[in-house]
């Protein structure tokens, strides 16, 4: 689970260390959300993994719009290495495009922010950290990894290529929320997420072994959403993007 934001075009370019600052920690409250609720539910609700997946679910919904908001102004609220590829990638010939320089440092704190997040979703609740034991690595898992992968990009730069920025924070959100549900994976869609939720043995959980196969599943989502929004939007707005404010080389 992740996404972007853009900064109105009055906000002033925000420096590197401010804007991985704003990854960094956009990615660990994203994850302490996911991973915290998921903890309260199984508590809440011990026997009903339906009405769990509802109360993590929502808590995630409204966490996330929370968070592309609030720090969306400052770094693109990507907290999603996929997400800042995919945003490189489909803005590579735009001088004003987000920099293949900032990949590195931007995957770097999203992997940092995730596993963070955990820590601190397990601290709260005293669970005590060990990994996850959810195995999640089958075939159908992976496919929904895939569609819920591809789906978050589009709806993403869909929204940026359209200029209707100010959709995105909803539209993802409700997007996320959705996808738990149609998704048999529950929608992960988040390579920092599924690394930070493989340290909490919870519900939200996912156990080590799976994580490599997820992040492959994420990563060709991610390709084949990034194509489908070439296909479908080619012409790419001039304002806004989803790294606004961000000086370049």
């Amino acid at each position: 689970m992740s996404t972007t934001e853009s900064a109105p075009a009055s906000i002033a370019p925000q420096p590197l260390a401010r804007r991985l600052l704003a990854e960094f920690l956009g990615t660990a409250l994203l994850v302490t959300v996911v991973v915290g609720s998921g903890i309260a539910a199984a508590q809440l609700s011990p026997d009903d993994i339906g009405l769990q997946l509802l109360q993590n679910s929502t808590a995630t919904v409204f966490g996330l719009a929370i968070l592309i908001v609030m720090l969306g102004p400052v770094s693109g609220a990507h907290f999603n290495p996929v997400v800042t590829v995919a945003d490189w990638y489909l803005s590579r010939r735009d001088p004003e495009g987000f920099s293949a320089r900032h990949i590195g440092p931007y995957v770097v704190v999203q992997s940092a922010g995730g596993i963070a997040g955990a820590l601190l979703a397990n601290a709260m609740f005293d669970v005590g950290t060990s990994f996850s034991e959810h195995e999640r690595a089958s075939w159908n898992h992976l496919l929904a990894e895939v569609v819920a992968t591809a789906g978050l990009v589009m709806v993403i730069f869909a929204l940026v290529r359209t200029n209707r920025v100010a959709l995105v924070a909803p539209a993802v959100a409700a997007y996320i929320g959705a996808a738990y549900w149609f998704t048999s994976s529950t929608s992960f869609a988040n390579p920092a997420v599924s690394i930070g939720r493989m340290f909490s043995d919870t519900f939200a959980g996912i156990a080590p072994s799976s994580v490599p196969a997820f992040v492959v599943a994420q990563i060709v989502g991610a390709a084949i959403g990034s194509a489908l929004v070439v296909a479908l939007y080619p012409a790419q707005a001039a304002t806004p993007h989803t790294h606004q404010g961000e000086p370049h080389a």
